[in-house]
Protein backbone atom coordinates (compact mmCIF):
# COMPACT_ATOMS: atom_id res chain seq x y z
CA UNK A 1 0.00 0.00 0.00
CA UNK A 2 2.90 2.46 0.73
CA UNK A 3 4.28 2.04 -2.70
CA UNK A 4 0.91 2.79 -4.41
CA UNK A 5 0.66 6.15 -1.84
CA UNK A 6 4.06 7.14 -2.88
CA UNK A 7 2.91 6.56 -6.26
CA UNK A 8 0.16 9.12 -5.69
CA UNK A 9 2.10 11.39 -4.02
CA UNK A 10 4.15 11.86 -6.85
CA UNK A 11 1.32 12.60 -9.17
CA UNK A 12 -0.51 14.96 -7.09
CA UNK A 13 3.20 17.31 -7.01
CA UNK A 14 3.61 16.69 -10.89
CA UNK A 15 -0.17 18.21 -10.80
CA UNK A 16 0.99 21.18 -8.26
CA UNK A 17 4.24 21.68 -10.34
CA UNK A 18 2.00 22.17 -13.65
CA UNK A 19 -0.34 24.25 -11.96
CA UNK A 20 2.43 26.28 -10.52
CA UNK A 21 4.62 26.28 -13.16
CA UNK A 22 1.82 27.69 -15.86
CA UNK A 23 0.98 30.27 -13.35
CA UNK A 24 5.13 31.05 -12.83
CA UNK A 25 5.43 31.51 -16.96
CA UNK A 26 2.80 33.71 -17.02
CA UNK A 27 4.04 36.54 -14.47
CA UNK A 28 5.86 38.53 -16.96
CA UNK A 29 2.69 38.56 -19.42
CA UNK A 30 0.56 39.26 -16.13
CA UNK A 31 2.81 42.79 -15.31
CA UNK A 32 1.75 43.56 -19.33
CA UNK A 33 -1.94 42.69 -18.41
CA UNK A 34 -2.02 40.04 -21.63
CA UNK A 35 -1.47 36.86 -19.24
CA UNK A 36 -3.86 33.80 -19.64
CA UNK A 37 -4.76 30.26 -18.12
CA UNK A 38 -2.54 28.08 -20.21
CA UNK A 39 -3.74 24.25 -20.27
CA UNK A 40 -1.34 23.12 -18.25
CA UNK A 41 -2.20 25.01 -15.28
CA UNK A 42 -5.73 23.34 -15.89
CA UNK A 43 -4.49 19.60 -16.16
CA UNK A 44 -2.11 20.68 -13.11
CA UNK A 45 -5.33 21.50 -10.69
CA UNK A 46 -7.61 18.40 -12.52
CA UNK A 47 -4.49 16.31 -11.46
CA UNK A 48 -4.43 17.19 -8.10
CA UNK A 49 -8.25 17.20 -7.58
CA UNK A 50 -7.92 13.27 -8.69
CA UNK A 51 -4.36 12.46 -7.01
CA UNK A 52 -5.72 14.14 -3.93
CA UNK A 53 -9.58 12.67 -3.39
CA UNK A 54 -7.37 8.93 -4.48
CA UNK A 55 -4.95 9.81 -1.61
CA UNK A 56 -7.47 10.45 1.17
CA UNK A 57 -9.38 6.95 0.05
CA UNK A 58 -5.87 5.43 0.34
CA UNK A 59 -4.86 6.67 3.76
CA UNK A 60 -8.16 5.76 5.19
CA UNK A 61 -7.99 2.69 3.79
CA UNK A 62 -4.70 1.89 5.24
CA UNK A 63 -6.39 2.77 8.42
CA UNK A 64 -3.98 6.10 8.48
CA UNK A 65 -5.72 9.43 10.74
CA UNK A 66 -6.46 12.09 8.18
CA UNK A 67 -7.33 15.72 9.09
CA UNK A 68 -10.47 16.45 7.41
CA UNK A 69 -10.53 19.84 7.79
CA UNK A 70 -7.10 20.49 6.47
CA UNK A 71 -8.30 18.39 3.50
CA UNK A 72 -11.76 20.29 3.50
CA UNK A 73 -9.51 23.85 3.26
CA UNK A 74 -7.31 22.33 0.46
CA UNK A 75 -10.34 21.13 -1.48
CA UNK A 76 -12.14 24.17 -0.66
CA UNK A 77 -8.90 26.14 -2.57
CA UNK A 78 -8.48 24.10 -5.23
CA UNK A 79 -12.00 23.90 -6.49
CA UNK A 80 -11.70 27.82 -6.69
CA UNK A 81 -8.87 27.53 -8.63
CA UNK A 82 -10.27 24.91 -10.44
CA UNK A 83 -13.69 26.76 -10.80
CA UNK A 84 -11.76 29.94 -11.92
CA UNK A 85 -9.42 28.08 -14.48
CA UNK A 86 -12.12 26.29 -16.13
CA UNK A 87 -14.27 29.46 -16.50
CA UNK A 88 -11.50 31.27 -18.08
CA UNK A 89 -9.38 29.07 -20.03
CA UNK A 90 -10.78 30.34 -23.64
CA UNK A 91 -10.08 33.98 -22.61
CA UNK A 92 -7.42 35.75 -24.91
CA UNK A 93 -6.06 38.00 -21.35
CA UNK A 94 -7.42 37.65 -17.77
CA UNK A 95 -7.49 40.20 -15.32
CA UNK A 96 -4.07 40.92 -13.35
CA UNK A 97 -5.98 40.54 -10.31
CA UNK A 98 -7.66 36.85 -11.24
CA UNK A 99 -4.63 36.08 -12.56
CA UNK A 100 -2.89 36.97 -9.52
CA UNK A 101 -5.18 35.30 -7.09
CA UNK A 102 -5.09 32.20 -8.59
CA UNK A 103 -1.56 32.22 -7.71
CA UNK A 104 -2.36 32.91 -4.33
CA UNK A 105 -4.70 30.73 -3.82
CA UNK A 106 -1.88 27.45 -5.34
CA UNK A 107 0.79 29.03 -3.02
CA UNK A 108 -1.52 28.73 -0.50
CA UNK A 109 -3.08 25.23 -0.97
CA UNK A 110 1.20 24.29 -0.80
CA UNK A 111 1.70 26.17 2.32
CA UNK A 112 -1.19 24.36 4.16
CA UNK A 113 0.39 21.19 2.81
CA UNK A 114 3.64 21.31 4.21
CA UNK A 115 2.86 23.47 7.30
CA UNK A 116 -0.69 22.29 8.97
CA UNK A 117 0.56 19.35 10.46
Amino acid sequence: MDVLIHLFVGLHIIGIASLLGGFLTQMKAMGQGTARFVPAMLHGALTMLVTGVILVGLNQADDQSVNNIKIGVKLALLIVILGLVYVQRDEETVDKRLFGLVGALTTANIFIAVLWT
